[in-house]
């Protein structure tokens, strides 16, 4: 049987209760997004459930999840649309970019850390910075390879009084910005609740086609003369780093009708100075926390050409 004749079945399975739908159509579903279009078979999932979710009119834990009774390790999150049950320290709480979600923030374990969001009208009762849980029937998603785990009306909370010791997957480099990658600068990303793809060609890959909301982000390269450090600096940081608001980058790119000189602005700017960044660690990313100018070396030319050298 087939990979995607696999996942047809699972969502097949789903909705039976809610919807006919036949499992071929929904394997051709899958294999348009797939095939035609070459999609990721997980996106591809994800944007066929999300159809047939709006055809029923459901919400996704409408779907149910079993209970939740598999507890795992944060570590061990490395597939999309499982129900688990974690035991985690809040170890940071962020500010929602959506009026849908009531808290976003970073759940840690002594395995490590995972982005969480809890949805404003799952009615759950709010997580404490520095408190331990466990939560029960929790969703996973995926997104770039990085997971993250969603709260949902199903959820249950339950304080722990042990304190969980969160382990260290942070990291701090420092060194030369030797690079600003493909999509740096002003970005548009997709303006459904709680889903922060970036668009490509105006096309969200979950949720299709979509005006976007503006925000401002440096993909970057710090090079130590040794290693090559790939960092991401968000809105804030990018604004600090660069002495750029998103409006002043917005207007910039109105000017000039094109958003492209956001990026080679920052890029005139940034380019071979000297940085300390340290933050949590997603993927091949080190997400930048902590900025810090540094000053150049006194041998900052011979650094740098042996830093491109390698």
């Amino acid at each position: 049987m087939s990979d995607l004749r696999n996942h047809a079945e699972d969502i097949h399975e789903q909705f039976s209760d809610h919807l006919n739908v036949d499992v071929d159509d929904i394997e051709s579903r899958l294999s348009n997004l797939v095939d035609e279009y070459k999609v990721p078979v997980d996106e591809a999932r994800r944007s066929v459930t999300n159809h047939y979710l709006d055809e029923a009119g459901l919400e996704r834990d409408a779907l149910g999840g079993g209970d939740g009774s598999e507890l795992v390790e944060l570590a061990e999150v490395d597939e999309a649309e499982q129900w688990v049950t974690i035991e985690a320290q809040v170890v940071d709480l962020w500010e929602p970019r959506s009026d849908s979600v009531g808290q976003v923030g970073l759940l840690g374990d002594e395995s490590g850390t995972i982005k969480f969001t809890k949805w404003a009208k799952s009615d759950l009762e709010e997580l404490d910075a520095g408190q331990s849980y466990r939560l029960g029937n929790v969703v996973t998603d995926e997104y770039e390879g990085q997971y993250s785990v969603k709260l949902n009306r199903t959820t249950t909370i339950e304080e722990i009084d042990a304190e969980i010791e969160v382990g260290d997957d942070t990291e701090a480099v420092e060194g030369a910005l030797v690079d600003i990658q493909s999509g740096s600068g002003l970005i548009k990303r997709c303006p459904e609740d709680d889903c922060t793809r970036v668009l490509q060609n105006g096309r969200c890959a979950e949720h299709g086609e979509g005006e976007g909301e503006f925000d401002l982000r440096i993909k970057g390269v710090i090079d130590d003369g040794l290693d090559a450090h790939e960092v991401i600096f968000d809105k804030e940081a990018t604004e600090a780093v660069a002495d750029m608001s998103l409006e002043e980058a917005k207007d910039m790119a109105m000017d000039a009708l094109d958003t492209t000189v956001v990026a080679d602005e920052i890029s005139g700017k940034l380019l071979g100075k000297y940085y300390r960044v340290e933050g949590p660690v997603f993927g091949r990313y080190v997400l930048a926390d902590v900025v810090e100018e540094l000053d150049a070396p006194d041998d900052a030319e011979e650094t740098l050409i042996k830093a491109r050298s390698i």
